[in-house]
């Protein structure tokens, strides 16, 4: 009888100790499974500076984010902000400007807003590590006010909008800042590369270059192919150097990826993004120069979007309308939050499968010292509207570089109801 029960439970200890395991196992597995994220902002580059548009006609020498590029989707309705800080703002909260009160390049974003990082882990169980190395450009000169701050757990980068020069910065890392002498993009990268082995969790990584924004300056002569550039002074052609920035940019992608072991590079979603239009100086056709960064055009909001990587089934272009508040949702969703829309973002992670429809509208809009005014387009039709009530209504599908204001003239029935659509639509997302 002893020998019986003593049998019973051995058995019975074999069984929950074995379902125990399971289950620890099947946490691990789903804790390992889970994609780490590499999110990378470009600094001031538009679809005229990158191959995958048509847009421009001197390109720059970009094999690692061609990689990305053609191993998954290209994006060709992709707005962002005209300039960074709201892009930034939008991204990491999901929300509008006009919400968060960051719609200039240097409006400060509020230590109360919850960032995309920890709207992640409060609704997963504190799964992922996270990291933001690069420029911040929400804190204006305040190097107090970083991404730690809003719950991520490292930072380490540029917290004004752009440095002097490349070679000589301010660094804020550990609450401290100190001035450094190495090229900046390359420095990034070895931050990011250090950073990321050293998580043993699913990762997520903002990796924000300056790059290519101006300083216009020489890289060094191993990371791009311009050829032996003098130094750069105001009235040369500045087209050279911005793309040489690009080609550095590059390179350093290039490391950061290859220093990243195969299997957990097959387990990261890569997602490669502009947060404006180019710069006038660089601005290439058909883009004019008065239409690019701090303008909503085309040529300053229509940027590149790359993804590719864990869960991307699909290649090549996506014509989507798609907004940069839109990445909140799509990451949130990727890292296992299980919500579509979130705030104004709305999740495109569908898109990396199948065909969908994501919205019907895209909208942008500025304010500063210049400007107040806002953007919004159903694809076909672009109403621009500024606070004095001046507006400006383009048709995109037979004129994508807005040479032709339809108001000049007396509009169609047909022009007549887009333009009373989108200013009912705009009405909705503005009240």
């Amino acid at each position: 009888m002893i020998k019986n029960n003593l049998m019973l439970g051995i058995f019975l200890f074999s069984v929950v100790w074995a379902s125990c395991k399971k289950e620890s196992s099947d946490d691990t597995a789903t804790e390992s499974a889970a994609p780490n994220i590499l999110l990378i902002i470009a600094d001031d580059l538009g679809k005229d500076a990158i191959k995958g548009y048509a847009e421009g006609s001197i390109k720059p020498n970009t094999p690692n984010i061609d990689d990305i590029r053609t191993k998954g989707l290209t994006f060709n309705n992709f707005w962002s902000n005209p300039v960074c800080s709201p892009t930034r703002a939008s991204l990491l909260t999901g929300r509008y400007g006009y919400r968060t009160n960051v719609k200039g390049a240097s409006d400060i974003l509020s230590p109360s807003e919850t960032s995309l990082q920890k709207y992640i882990n409060d609704n997963s169980t504190n799964k992922y590590a996270t990291a933001i190395v690069g420029k911040w450009h929400l804190a204006g000169t305040n190097n107090t006010f970083n991404p730690e701050t809003m719950g991520i757990d490292y930072y380490s980068g540029l917290i004004r909008g752009a440095v002097t020069d490349y070679y000589n910065w301010q660094l804020t890392e550990d609450g401290s800042t100190k001035t450094q002498n190495s090229y900046i993009t390359e420095a990034l990268t070895t931050s990011s590369i250090n950073w990321i082995n050293q998580q043993t969790k699913p990762w997520f990584l903002w990796l924000a270059y300056n790059a290519p924004h101006a300083p216009f300056h020489v890289p060094p002569s191993t990371m791009h192919s311009q050829g032996n550039l003098p130094e750069y002074t105001n009235g040369m052609n500045a087209t050279p150097y911005y793309m040489a920035a690009i080609e550095a940019m590059d390179f350093q992608i290039g490391k950061l990826l290859n220093s990243i072991p195969s299997d957990v590079r097959d387990n990261t979603l890569i997602i490669f993004i502009g947060d404006n239009g180019t710069v006038n100086q660089v601005a290439q056709s058909p883009y004019l120069s008065s239409r690019v960064k701090s303008t909503l055009y085309q040529g300053g909001i229509n940027v590149p979007l790359f993804i590719s990587g864990h869960g991307v089934e699909k290649t090549g272009t996506e014509n989507n309308l798609i907004d940069v508040t839109d990445l909140f949702s799509t990451i949130a969703e990727v890292a296992g939050v299980k919500s579509s829309a979130i705030h104004d973002s709305q999740s495109f992670k569908s898109l990396f499968t199948s065909s969908a429809t994501i919205r019907n509208y895209q909208y942008s809009e500025i304010k500063d010292d210049n400007h107040d005014m806002w953007a919004i387009s159903n694809g076909k039709y672009k109403l621009i509207v500024n606070a004095t009530g001046d507006k400006q209504l383009f048709y995109l599908t037979t004129d994508p570089y807005e040479s032709i204001n339809l108001l000049d003239s007396k509009l169609t029935p047909e022009q007549t109801s887009a333009m009373l659509a989108l200013e009912t639509q705009l009405l909705l997302i503005r009240q």
